[in-house]
């Protein structure tokens, strides 16, 4: 039966598996082969890819305790794809965040076993870079300890020009006033062909691999990203790892690669200019294996978004190449805002429950992938530190209902029975 499996798979595609198992390096075109894999090729790709994911980093899942903050949503770059952004005169929905805000969201964070804030928000055309400075100092003379993962690519370009310093200088500005990571955002496709359709106004290409190689190059590391599912093609895909494969060989700064599935249901790129609704469930489960085994060794972690897959394909995701589980954010907006329905919030025993029913161990980690702790015993884990749920409305017949509570302490939990 493994014989006929096996001869059903193409050459071409046998060929890149096998290499890239062997440790070869795929070429952008092995890529684009990969990302157009179906049938038996497609089922070629995932078990190979879990394959290389069980050597690159064996069976731990990690994730990572933190909790967005968006400090504005007000923007004025006017992408397509996002249903976040307002305008400032847009009084019911605009918001700008005060210091007093973001700090009890920090204090919220920190009670609850968050070790990061990621910040970002829109680019507000009254701010400038003392804006960003400001935010770091103001959170770091409160909470010295906690990190700040902050400001893509594109917050920096726009508040870098109002500087007047040289790109180093000022993400050394910012790193000298609590600036532990920046987020690898605002990539989309690297590919201007693209970029110009999707949002003409933000940064090229050129400046996004600038501004990422600068603060590589001052030690400042980062994630990596990609949003397909929309109008780009397998070669967009294709050049766009290839890029982020040579800035990792070259600077060495990528914590993470994360693919990001676009969500259709509220923006202009779907609704008026006809892009894909969003990616299909292989391409999902394709992008993670491609760049599992396209990125190896270079890369090696690759990160599911939770928010955008939701928790069980996200799960599949996890036997797909993927490692880890992204972070329990607490609060996300831009995803829900252009119709994401998969949730804000993953509590750290819910991310243990989904990784242990794959047979896979828990690991929590910090933003540059420390480990904070291996939970191997179930027993073992800690009380949540989740606010207290509201009493749940079950229902049934109430005379069944009652005699269970009746008895509750008594009653063993089904999860019990051997």
């Amino acid at each position: 039966m493994l014989d006929q499996l096996s001869a059903a798979i193409t050459p071409e595609v046998r060929a890149c598996l096998e290499g890239a198992l062997e440790g070869k390096e795929l070429t952008k075109e092995d890529a684009e082969r990969l990302l157009g894999a179906t049938g038996m090729d497609f089922h070629a790709l995932i078990a190979s890819a879990d394959l290389a994911r069980k050597r690159d980093c064996g069976d731990d899942v990690s994730y990572v305790v933190c909790r967005n903050i968006n400090f504005t949503n007000v923007c004025y770059v006017g992408c397509s794809f996002c249903g976040f952004a307002r305008h400032k005169d847009d009084k019911d929905e605009a918001f700008d965040r005060s210091h007093e805000e973001i700090l009890l969201k920090c204090k919220d964070a920190i009670e609850r076993g968050a070790t990061e804030v990621c910040i970002q928000g829109g680019i507000h055309p009254n701010k400038d870079h003392h804006t960003y400075h400001d935010i770091l100092t103001a959170i770091k003379a409160v909470y010295p300890d906690l990190h700040i993962h902050a400001y893509s690519p594109e917050e920096t370009d726009f508040a870098h020009k109002r500087s007047g310093m040289e790109l180093p200088e000022y993400l050394k500005w910012l790193v000298d006033a609590g600036l532990g990571t920046m987020p690898g955002t605002a990539a989309e496709i690297l590919d201007d062909e693209i970029r110009d359709i999707l949002s003409p106004n933000k940064l090229k290409t050129d400046r996004w691999v600038e501004i990422i190689k600068a603060a590589h190059g001052i030690g400042l590391r980062s994630t990596s990203t990609l949003m397909y599912g929309h109008i780009e093609k397998p070669r967009h895909i294709a050049g766009h790892l290839d890029i982020l494969r040579e800035i990792q060989k070259e600077t060495g700064g990528f914590t993470e690669f994360v693919p990001l599935g676009f969500i259709h249901e509220r923006n202009l790129l779907y609704n008026l200019m006809g892009s894909r609704p969003g990616p299909t469930v292989e391409e999902d489960l394709r992008i993670i294996a491609v760049s599992r085994l396209f990125l190896r060794p270079h890369i090696k972690n690759i990160q599911v978004s939770w928010v955008k897959m939701g928790h069980k394909l996200g799960q599949m995701a996890l036997c797909s190449g993927a490692n880890d589980f992204g972070g329990t954010l607490m609060e996300e907006s831009i995803s829900r805002e252009s119709g994401s329905e998969h949730g804000e919030n993953t509590p750290p025993e819910e991310f243990r429950r989904l990784i242990r029913e794959l047979g896979r161990v828990p690991v929590e980690r910090t933003t540059l992938y420390k480990t904070v702790a291996r939970f191997e015993d179930p027993e073992l884990d800690p009380p949540s530190l989740e606010p207290e749920q509201k009493e749940v409305d079950i229902s049934g017949p109430g005379r069944w209902r009652k005699k269970l509570e009746a008895v509750q302490p008594a009653v063993m939990p089904v999860g019990g029975l051997q």
